[in-house]
């Protein structure tokens, strides 16, 4: 099982059929990329697309961070979710590059309990820009 993080906390995973990229054709509105997909092979298709979840292998790998920013550059206005390994400290960092939320396991949201999540909520001033206009 997995919780979904948003700006208003946590909340239980609703079953998802997505598939992956290489099935692109098949797709019911809802795409699996890896941290390593091309997201312009999705461009044709950014229209008929209600969320797109991203791969994160590990927290040490920002390279999905790179992938929903390109995505949201080519225009894509559905939900983009970040899924894996991502911890509380990269989630204003997520939010900023264009994540609407973030898929993490059961264990790891018993470990960072929603309050850490929900410090990060007000992701627009926990930058190092605002703290300096501050």
């Amino acid at each position: 099982m997995s919780v979904i993080v948003t700006d208003q906390g946590f909340q239980p995973s609703p079953p998802v059929s997505a598939v992956p990229l290489a099935d692109l054709a098949a797709h019911q509105g809802v795409v699996d990329l890896a941290h390593t997909d091309d997201p312009t092979a999705l461009a044709a298709h950014l229209d008929q697309v209600q969320l797109i979840r991203i791969s994160f292998p590990a927290f040490s790998d920002g390279r999905a961070f790179t992938v929903a920013r390109r995505l949201r550059m080519m225009g894509y206005t559905g939900e983009l979710r970040a899924m894996g390994p991502v911890i509380a400290d990269q989630y204003a960092m997520a939010r900023r590059v264009g994540f609407d939320s973030v898929e993490i396991s059961d264990d790891l949201a018993a470990r960072q309990p929603a309050p850490q999540w929900q410090f990060r909520a007000d992701w627009q001033a926990h930058h190092y820009q605002a703290r300096l206009r501050a």
